[in-house]
């Protein structure tokens, strides 16, 4: 599975990463079918150019005819979520893998890092974002499926007491 290599090579090359959206859903528990991974970065240049080697080793390019280093400059993010309403810039490969992440962090980056969870996925362990905080961003995108995800996941919770 595509994902494992990557989040093995993110750790590797200590990308501070979280795992946002469906995938996370599923590390917490929670069944559901999802297609591409959703992130949230540390959106410095630094932790961006290892994300972007990552990447680059994987054969990842963007979807949208950018150049990926792009991605790394604060004042075109800026601009792409204020003049295109850009949400997430994506990268793809094999027109089925898509890992998507946020252009602007809807939270706090390091906040919630440190609040992350480390899940086990095969081998691998992977950075999830917090279950209160996945509720928490579920909440601000307000999206029909978030607000399915949210009743799931506060069936999840309600479960475990």
């Amino acid at each position: 599975m595509y994902y494992l290599e990557l989040f093995d090579l993110l750790n590797r090359s200590k990308v501070k990463y979280l795992v946002v959206g469906g995938v996370a859903l599923v590390l917490h528990g929670v069944v559901r079918f999802t297609a591409d991974i959703d992130m949230m970065l540390d959106l410095s240049k630094d932790n961006l150019t290892k994300f972007f080697g990552v990447l680059k080793q994987l054969k990842f390019i963007p979807k949208l005819p950018i150049k990926m280093e792009d991605l790394a400059d604060e004042s075109l993010r800026k601009k792409w979520a204020k003049e295109k309403n850009m949400i997430v810039f994506s990268f793809v490969k094999d027109d089925y893998k898509i890992i998507d992440v946020f252009v602007e962090n809807p939270i706090d980056f390091e906040e919630a890092y440190s609040r992350k969870q480390a899940k086990k996925a095969g081998n691998t362990v992977v950075d999830v974002i917090s279950f209160d905080d996945l509720i928490g961003l579920k909440k601000l995108s307000a999206r029909e499926q978030d607000l399915i995800d949210i009743k799931m996941l506060e069936e999840l919770r309600n479960e475990a007491k």
